[in-house]
């Protein structure tokens, strides 16, 4: 922190606050000077007035000797008159009045000159006219009246002489006070130059300096600097200025130095992202694991370098790396390490912690066995896991003939490779998981078919050849004629099911042409039973996916072989809708009908089927019929929800 007194506020402020007391004091005492002379004229003006009034006592004392005191008692008053004014006159002069201003001058004797005339007057002046007031007598003022006015005239002389020196000294008051007002202006002059000199030192000077050295810095001059002028707030500005520059100096010597470093850098990024984009295309491409993890080790074995690598994939059962895919290694190594424990060597730590390893096998580790590595001539051998939703699926290694540290962008990047492989082989097992599921549960869907059409097709065929064998072990021609015929009518019934499968399994949604789809089915029923068929086709929208498309065609072919089969009905209605919000098909017939309670109880396995397929595309499956008024069989399928959950 800087000093108080270093500060440049302080400094400006204490000389200004000296000036101020400087020129407040001088103008203090001019005021003062001011005031004494007007005291001091006052008490000239006084003093000549008292002479007056001496003259004027003299000349009422001659007046009065002329007039033989006619009336004495008026001459008595104007004379009391006289000497109260003189009296008063002369008492302010003495003691002073600073109302007036009224003050004599201390100098030169004077006070003990004005108290020498009060002196003389009360005892030589004084008397005579009190005695003249009380007995104003014309004998007596004739007698007295030459020696008054030789006293007078000498009081009056020494109240010249007081007036006098009152002048004398009220003019070496005034020199004083010109000789003050000279002094304030030059005063006023060399304090202006002096604050001119302060601000140009402590202000100006820096401020140019400054601006000379921004100019500069401005012209691309870094070398600049500022000479450092005081402590003070400009003094820290300067020495900043001085550092920024050293600072500015040393990043544009290394301007070129750092840009060829992020140039390089971007470089590097770029030629990640490049890895990156390349990898990821590659990994999307649909391949088995072997093919994805294979074409993946020979880029990246490529993009850095390496002599040899290999991929492991983690046996969840076990626990163990099995070596899936490997390029460049020879057999005795891939015997060797063709299975691991999660764990174990470089390879099973990096899978147990989810971190890329780098390790040289001429620096062993007592940590890590990397004897084959070793023996096989590699320096330098990396591992990085394989993982996909933070799960470990395995590790894929690198190795180098020629030991060179791997970076840790490089070592990044090999982890987010990893998490690519990982994911993509992930996707690979979910895609075989969903496709085995689907052909399960078209499995199940066609077992359950199968039950509901031909095994019990057949299961009335074995029945009737049973009849068939007894009738013929009883030579019964008849009963065994009649056998014949349900034999071959169920036999019919049973290929005509087989038919009906084989199309309803093999018929899919072409180019999204359900309308055309269902109309072919309609076609089909009524060339195989003489079934009055309509399609009422509504609205308008685009269409669903396909698979959702497909599975309602199989909904409406399972309803429709219901009504060959059960309805025993005369016409099908079927109605597709199309809109904003999905699709809805509606399958009506006017047969006999079932109580739906009832058909529940029995277990239908083609209705259990039709609402199972309604499920896996998230439609709404419902289903309507009473005994002798036909049946209602009614898919919703919304487009908000066209995967199954």
């Amino acid at each position: 922190m800087r000093p108080l007194g270093n500060s440049l506020s302080t400094k400006i402020t204490g000389i200004l606050l000296v000036f101020f007391l400087v020129a407040l004091t001088a103008i203090g005492i001019t005021l003062f000077m001011s005031w004494q002379l007007q005291g001091a004229a006052a008490a000239i003006n006084d003093a000549g007035s008292l002479r007056m009034r001496a003259y004027r006592i003299d000349q009422l004392l001659s007046r009065a000797d002329i007039r033989s005191l006619t009336e004495p008692l008026a001459f008595a008053g104007n004379l009391r008159q006289e000497l109260d004014e003189f009296e008063h006159v002369f008492d302010e002069l003495r003691k002073g009045n600073p109302e007036r201003p009224l003050f004599i001058p201390r100098d030169r004797g004077i006070p003990e000159d004005v108290e020498r005339m009060a002196a003389y007057w009360f005892g030589n002046i004084r008397p005579v006219l009190d005695a003249l007031i009380t007995e104003p007598e014309p004998g007596r003022l004739a007698k007295d009246l030459p020696e008054f006015d030789r006293t007078i005239k000498t009081f009056v002389s020494s109240i010249n002489e007081v007036v006098l020196k009152m002048e004398q000294s009220y003019a070496r008051s005034t020199d004083i006070l010109r000789a003050s007002q000279v002094s304030l202006i030059a005063l006023a002059v060399i304090g202006t130059l002096v604050l001119i000199r302060f601000f140009f030192v402590l202000v100006i000077r820096p401020v140019t300096e400054l601006q000379t050295g921004i100019k500069r810095m401005e012209q691309e001059d870094f070398s600049v600097r500022v000479p450092v002028l005081g402590k003070d707030e400009f003094g820290e500005l300067s020495d900043g200025f001085n550092r920024m520059a050293v600072h500015l100096q040393e990043l544009y010597e290394t301007l070129e130095e750092r840009v060829a470093a992020k140039t390089r850098s971007l470089e590097e990024k770029n030629r990640q992202l490049e890895i990156l984009y390349d990898m990821a295309a590659f990994l999307r491409q649909p391949q088995d694991v072997d093919t994805l993890c294979r074409g993946f080790l020979q880029r990246v074995q490529k993009m850095f370098g390496a002599a040899a690598s290999s991929a492991r994939l983690l046996d969840r059962d076990s626990r163990e790396l099995c070596m899936t895919v490997h390029s460049g290694l020879d057999e005795v190594f891939i015997d060797r390490e063709a299975t691991l424990q999660c764990g174990e060597c470089v390879c099973g730590q990096a899978a147990r912690g989810g971190n890329s390893l780098v390790c040289e096998p001429e620096r062993p580790d007592p940590t890590f066995d990397l004897g084959a590595c070793k023996r096989a001539g590699f320096k330098l051998v990396s591992a990085t896991p394989i993982s996909a939703n933070q799960l470990p699926l395995g590790i894929y290694n690198l190795y180098f003939l020629e030991a060179h540290p791997l970076s840790e962008s490089d070592r990044q990047l090999l982890e987010t490779l990893g998490q690519q492989l990982g994911i993509a082989i992930e996707n690979q097992r979910l895609h075989a998981s969903e496709r085995e599921l689907a052909v399960s549960e078209e499995r199940n869907l066609l077992a359950r078919e199968l039950h509901d059409s031909i095994a019990q097709g057949l299961a009335f065929m074995n029945l009737q050849v049973q009849m068939l064998e007894d009738a013929l072990r009883h030579e019964d021609l008849n009963q065994a004629q009649g056998t014949l015929a349900m034999l071959r009518q169920g036999v019919q019934e049973s290929y005509d099911d087989v038919r009906e499968l084989l199309v309803h399994f093999r018929t899919r949604v072409a180019k999204q042409d359900l309308a055309g789809a269902i109309g072919a089915a309609l076609r089909r029923l009524a060339d195989q039973s003489g079934i009055a068929t309509e399609l009422e086709l509504e609205g308008g929208g685009a269409p669903l996916d396909a698979e959702v498309e497909t599975q309602a065609l199989y909904i409406v072919q399972e309803a429709l072989s219901n009504v060959r089969k059960h309805a025993q009905a005369k016409s099908v209605h079927v109605s597709l809708h199309r809109g904003v919000h999905g699709l809805t098909l509606v399958v009506r017939d006017d047969g006999v009908g079932f109580d739906d309670d009832a058909r529940d109880k029995e277990g239908h396995i083609g209705l259990q089927v039709m609402r199972e397929r309604a499920l896996r595309i998230g439609g709404n499956f419902s289903l309507n019929s009473a005994t002798g008024r036909g049946t209602e069989v009614r898919l919703e399928l919304p487009r908000i929800n066209q995967e199954p959950n």
